[in-house]
């Protein structure tokens, strides 16, 4: 039986991606998923980060994708995959539960791009990065490749079964929307229960 933590912020959005002619599993803000079979989990990302660790002996594997480093709010609110945090924590300690070990980890991070021009002042995708790989430094795992900052939102596939990574950079047309949406969703992030449905793409 999984525990109420783990299962809070599960990925549930599952398809048939024809391209890779694979399961797939689409990774929203404030969700993560870990598995242990040959899939690709897929994400959208502007000021968000993602982070795809694997143990990259056993192939288990999982991603996340968090809005802020970390809440201000040190109660109920911060421990929610929607910050960096909880998200990266989360994320580490289900791989361990399926049977990854701590020692077999790595990481490749995307994501942290300054697409909110409204927030430029406020750095939110720079913090993301430097937070994640300061995170993961401090763990111990390493960063084996990386796609961080820029201006540009990106669409990233990986397949922790063989730990392979694809990013798309998305078209300045999308870029609008993203923004705005990624805006929305920050606006909501401190007003929105942490159980609640608050969905960006």
């Amino acid at each position: 039986m999984m525990d109420a933590g783990f299962v809070e912020h599960l990925a549930t959005n599952r398809y048939f991606d024809r391209t890779f002619n694979s399961e797939a599993v689409k990774v929203l803000p404030g969700e993560y998923i870990v598995t242990t079979s040959n899939m690709v989990l897929v994400t959208v990302l502007g000021s968000c980060v993602s982070a795809c660790i694997r143990d990259r002996v056993k192939g288990i594997g999982g991603m996340n994708h968090f809005m802020l480093a970390e809440s201000q709010d040190r109660g109920a609110l911060s421990a929610s995959a929607r910050y960096g945090v909880y998200a990266m924590e989360i994320l580490i300690n289900h791989l361990l539960k399926l049977g990854a070990s701590r020692a077999n980890l790595e990481a490749k991070l995307f994501g942290g791009g300054r697409v909110m021009a409204a927030l430029g002042s406020s750095m939110v995708g720079e913090r993301n990065a430097s937070f994640a790989l300061q995170f993961l430094k401090t763990e111990g795992i390493t960063v084996v490749a990386q796609d961080l900052l820029d201006i540009t939102p990106r669409k990233v596939y990986f397949f922790p079964y063989t730990g392979r990574a694809l990013v798309k950079k998305l078209a300045q047309t999308n870029n609008d929307t993203l923004a705005r949406r990624e805006k929305e969703y920050l606006a909501r992030l401190t007003e929105a229960p942490v159980a609640g449905d608050v969905e960006l793409f």
